[in-house]
């Protein structure tokens, strides 16, 4: 079953809990001779932390940090789970359980043997390779396939409820009163094996104007301590669209730490319009694999990486194809994004933006989640050095 990012964070929250640092730090990583070196060209390769979901028994930072050494890699954005969990973040489980194993992400699914599918009112046929899909002639988008044989999750009991609401009071006076030395710890940790912490991501707080202000100032906070140039969350939409971007973009300008908007589906040339009109701290943190998947509305990665180079914080790569391909999520090198192309350009131009793997394929049989990232580093380092 796929799992969101917010899933994750929780997930990853149910694991290893923060322990004495440098000891423990020494006994992960004394045997490591080299640090790693995923500079090519003079662009830096990174990767979403959140690619290493599927290794669910132990989301640590201490192994988050071998699955990127692991990987190759010398530059990360580090999701909340892990850093908080480094912190002492109250409520985390000793080690990290739950359902594991390979192949889990939002794309890529497989349908083996299904029926043909037939096209509706307002449909067409998509294909990729003999995997087909229904694309709505309206909007030009996939239309979702049921699962089917669901149960949902049913109301929540009062108690429930209660449970939840104390959890969160517990949490947030957590985050409004805990020390930046245990990220600032976390942060040398990382550094000294050789990882720079250039963006850091938190899931859901930022998303709500009920959010406190003590809370903003904590995710800028320890954003800081980590070192991090940029937090990331979601581009807002809605109604509450204009005053978020207000809303965050004062806590950037205060704590000097750009807030980098990510995108989905909606990416086009003119997504980030109303966020970079608000403030210069209002950066992009745009997919331009989902970009792809998304049909490219308005011009090509290459367009949006030419126009708004300097608005971009870092970015998201992964190889997925266009709507009438069926928008899947596949091994780097067989689907539609230019990730040749996007790579050359940024290594031309000198631009100095990371480029974030972000796994999203599915795993195969006999892999694991960090040799599928290093495939992807490797796909980079080639396109980089020859």
């Amino acid at each position: 079953m796929p799992y969101t990012r917010r899933e994750f964070g929780k997930l990853a929250l149910a694991s290893v809990p923060a322990m004495a640092l440098a000891g423990r730090a020494e006994a992960l990583f004394g045997a490591i001779q080299a640090k790693p070196n995923s500079v090519f060209g003079g662009v830096q390769i990174g990767a979403i932390t959140y690619s290493y979901r599927s290794l669910v028994a132990d989301q640590s930072a201490e192994a988050t940090l071998k699955y990127l050494l692991g990987s190759g890699l010398s530059g990360c954005e580090l999701m909340d789970g892990p850093a908080e969990m480094f912190a002492g973040r109250p409520g985390a489980p000793a080690r990290g359980g739950g359902p594991g194993g390979a192949g889990f992400g939002r794309g890529g699914g497989r349908r083996g043997e299904a029926a043909p599918l037939q096209p509706g009112p307002g449909q067409k046929l998509g294909e990729w390779h003999g995997q087909q899909c229904l694309v709505s002639t309206e909007t030009g988008q996939v239309v979702p396939q049921g699962r089917g044989g669901g149960r949902g999750r049913g109301e929540q009991t009062p108690e429930q409820i209660a449970e939840q609401a104390e959890a969160a009071k517990t949490l947030k006076a957590w985050r409004t009163s805990v020390s930046m030395d245990r990220f600032k710890q976390l942060r040398k940790m990382y550094n000294d094996a050789g990882v720079r912490i250039y963006a850091y991501k938190t899931d859901g707080m930022q998303k709500n104007m009920q959010t406190s202000d003590e809370e903003l100032d904590y995710m800028f906070n320890v954003a800081a301590a980590l070192g991090a140039t940029h937090t990331t969350m979601e581009l807002p939409s809605g109604a509450d669209a204009e005053a978020m971007l207000k809303r965050m973009a004062a806590f950037a300008k205060k704590h000097k730490v750009a807030i980098a908007y990510h995108t989905h589906l909606q990416g086009s040339m003119t997504a980030f319009d109303q966020a970079f009109a608000v403030s210069k701290w209002s950066m992009s943190n745009v997919d331009l694999g989902h970009w792809v998947a998304g049909g490219n509305q308005g011009g090509s990665p290459l367009d949006f990486l030419t126009k708004y180079h300097h608005r971009i914080a870092s970015f998201h790569i992964k190889d997925r194809t266009t709507p009438d391909h069926c928008s899947l999520n596949l091994p780097w090198g067989t689907g539609e994004t230019p990730l040749a192309a996007i790579l050359q350009l940024v290594k031309k131009k000198k631009w100095k933006m990371p480029a974030s793997i972000e796994l999203e394929y599915d795993v195969p049989e006999g892999s694991d989640a960090v040799q599928e990232v290093r495939k992807c580093v490797d796909f980079c380092r080639q396109v980089l050095t020859t």
